[in-house]
């Protein structure tokens, strides 16, 4: 490793300030970010860390919504008895991240602000239509993912937590690389409490996107059938040494058939 400076913040402010003046990068759970330094793929000068700040923690309801802090982790999210009643497809995908180890360091909002392709939880926030919450607005799930790695987030700007309306059906269907448990293909289906349905895959593309085909498909019915009769145009998906983007294509419509039918 390089010569890194560390600052621990003890509050919102106090971390923005030191990102301000610094240049320097939060860490979260550093699932992602220590593993980025250690291949030079990210060398900050400075690290500030988000452990120590109490107001990132936590789940609480807030009317229809649940809201989670930030610095919540993904174990606490998956053991949650809150999430597990208001939204139960979102204990299920926090507990099948990474390993046990991972689940106990990473947390919600170092995964969104990271963004990985892969990752699970923007799958999460954008088929809920969840709003993320920054120490300086809200900004709809829409709006808040850019692409590959890139968020609408500001250099200085630190998630505080996200808000998940609750919805009427939801469930997340991965078919995981057997290594790092990162989605080859991911779709979470969501229908909505306005009865219109979302649904959003992670894995296939360079970035997290709607599957608009099914969405139409599931909104005249919903079944798991009629999900997996969507054909899903490969144009523009992944293509590696684990699955040609013709295959995520067709995955991307057996893993929606199955979040369907885990809807119960």
């Amino acid at each position: 490793m390089y010569e890194v400076e560390y600052q621990r913040a003890k509050t919102v402010a106090d971390a923005a300030a030191l990102l301000a003046k610094t240049g320097g990068k939060p860490l979260a759970g550093g699932q992602s970010l220590i593993a980025a330094m250690k291949l030079r793929l990210a060398q900050p000068g400075t690290l500030v860390d988000l452990s120590g700040i109490a107001d990132l923690q936590g789940i609480r309801r807030e009317g229809d919504a649940l809201v989670i802090g930030a610095m919540t982790r993904h174990a606490d999210i998956a053991s949650s008895t809150e999430v597990k009643r208001a939204i139960p497809a979102l204990a299920a995908l926090a507990e099948g991240i990474g390993d046990r180890q991972v689940r106990n360091m990473g947390t919600l909002g170092g995964a969104l602000a990271n963004n990985d392709p892969a990752a699970d939880w923007p799958a999460a926030v954008l088929a809920l239509n969840a709003t993320v919450v920054t120490g300086k607005r809200r900004l709809a799930a829409g709006d808040f993912f850019k692409g590959m790695y890139e968020t609408a987030l500001a250099a200085d700007e630190i998630i505080t937590a996200v808000s998940f309306p609750s919805p009427r059906k939801a469930a997340y269907a991965k078919f995981p690389n057997p290594a790092s448990r990162f989605a080859l293909v991911g779709v979470f289906v969501a229908q909505l409490a306005d009865g219109s349905v979302r649904v959003a895959v992670t894995g296939a593309a360079p970035a997290v996107f709607r599957a608009t085909g099914i969405e139409a498909a599931l909104a005249k019915r919903f079944t798991a059938d009629a999900a997996k009769a969507v054909k899903v145009d490969a144009s523009g998906l992944n293509a590696d040494l684990h699955a040609t983007a013709a295959y995520r294509a067709h995955l991307v419509s057996v893993m929606a058939s199955r979040a369907v039918a885990a809807c119960g």
